[in-house]
């Protein structure tokens, strides 16, 4: 009578759990073998514990969720139940299995495996070989998930998962390998975070240095121009504030066909307004409290939930109309509109912090505090010099980003390919 499942040595449950090689994904070096990954460990699907309790007492067993709980380095437990149904050991590989696929982590103690998550508990292999299988096919994962509204892998997939299997002295020397590798593009990785992540106080310090005379104090001194020339001057003194309205959505002869940029706070998530996500007519702007303006203007968002921690402020250059979300505010002859924005950009922590509303429903800016508010204003001359500066300085910054941004999806396809080549012996 053949053995249950249960009752197979490690030895016999991976000789059970051989691929045929007409089966395999793809051909592996001499020595190596396709093994179905229920050979290799016991799969241990989670599920929502009965009775859960959150009273803190050293006797329960934390409880791991799904994909918010799984982190890159560490497990977060953040519920306890008395009535624990499924737990992991000590080396354990948890992953996750519903709405996020795949993120193993190594466990690390005793823990209630909740909906979401599995438990890979290795009879035979290297535990890191198989953890860094799992990362380089979360593709596959994806591809037999099933589900509409949240994508979950069955206890089945993980059990049919093919695994390139080699010796564990190879396996061994091939984790030592990848580990070397992954060290150093990790070391590189840290150095290009660093640029990214002082960006916004790069940018911060340039806009400060822009207007406290800073920024232009050389060029002051070689035109013989003084600080003294500058200005303090209100907002509502900068120029003509405008407001916005939404055109009737029950015409559909306000929208249809239009070519007038309609902007709202969902359009301010750039410098410069381009285009918008919506348009109206001409119509639409007769029939409704939308104002059209041709000329250059700067934006604020003085009603939306990002006031929360962010004013959005944005130049636009093209004729527009905006929705009853925003102000715009177009310069005097006196006042250069790029200069404006770069101002308005600098100061938007401080406008921010003294214009807000208290006790609104939606976070909103009072707008007789925001045209009050006092900004440097240097001479035409130098504004124009600053504003070019600035540009000069920004873009710099902005190529620098793009080029750190790139470099860390250089070090991840690296990573995928150092992946790709062990597993196929040609690291």
């Amino acid at each position: 009578m053949a053995k249950k499942k249960q009752d197979l040595t490690p030895e016999e449950r991976l000789v059970a759990a051989l691929v045929p090689e007409e089966e395999w994904p793809y051909e592996l070096p001499e020595g190596w073998k396709w093994v179905r990954l229920a050979g290799l460990a016991e799969i241990i699907m989670g599920q929502s514990p009965r009775g859960i309790d959150t009273t803190d007492d050293n006797s329960y067993t934390p409880l791991i969720g799904g994909a918010t709980d799984i982190g890159e380095n560490k497990l977060t437990p953040h519920k306890y139940t008395r009535k624990v149904t499924k737990l992991s050991q000590n080396g354990d590989l948890i992953l996750c299995i519903r709405a996020t696929l795949g993120r193993p982590v190594l466990s690390n103690g005793e823990y209630c495996l909740g909906r979401g998550v599995a438990g890979i508990r290795l009879l035979s292999g290297n535990v890191s070989w198989i953890k860094y299988y799992l990362i380089q096919s979360e593709r596959y994962l994806y591809e037999h998930a099933t589900g509409s509204t949240f994508l979950q892998v069955t206890g089945k997939v993980l059990s049919d998962m093919a695994v390139p299997f080699p010796s564990e002295s190879v396996q061994q020397h091939l984790v030592a390998r990848i580990e070397s590798l992954f060290a150093k593009l990790d070391a590189a990785r840290e150095k290009v975070q660093s640029v990214l992540d002082s960006h916004e106080t790069r940018k911060a310090a340039l806009l400060h240095d822009a207007f406290t005379g800073k920024l232009t104090a050389k060029w002051r001194e070689e035109h013989g121009i003084s600080l003294v020339n500058w200005q303090t001057r209100s907002l509502s003194d900068c120029g003509t504030w405008k407001g916005g309205g939404t055109p009737s959505k029950a015409h559909p002869d306000y929208w249809e066909n239009g070519e007038i940029m309609w902007v709202t706070s969902k359009d301010m998530k750039s410098d410069k307004i381009q285009d918008t996500q919506m348009h109206i007519t001409p119509l639409g702007v007769e029939q409704s409290s939308a104002i059209y303006s041709e000329k250059p203007a700067v934006l604020f968002v003085t009603r939306s939930g990002i006031l929360r921690h962010t004013l959005p402020v944005a130049l636009v250059n093209r004729p527009f109309t905006t929705n009853q979300d925003l102000k715009s505010l177009t310069p005097n002859e006196n006042i250069d509109t790029q200069y404006l924005f770069f101002a308005a950009k600098a100061f938007s922590g401080q406008i921010l912090k003294t214009c807000m509303k208290n006790g609104t429903t939606v976070e909103s800016i009072n707008t007789k505090k925001l045209m009050e508010f006092l900004l440097p204003i240097a001479s035409m001359r130098e504004q124009k010099v600053i504003a070019k500066m600035l540009r000069q300085l920004l873009n710099k910054e902005q190529r620098a980003r793009q080029a750190a941004e790139e470099t860390l999806t250089a070090i991840d396809r690296m990573k995928q390919a150092i992946l790709a080549r062990a597993f196929r012996g040609e690291l």
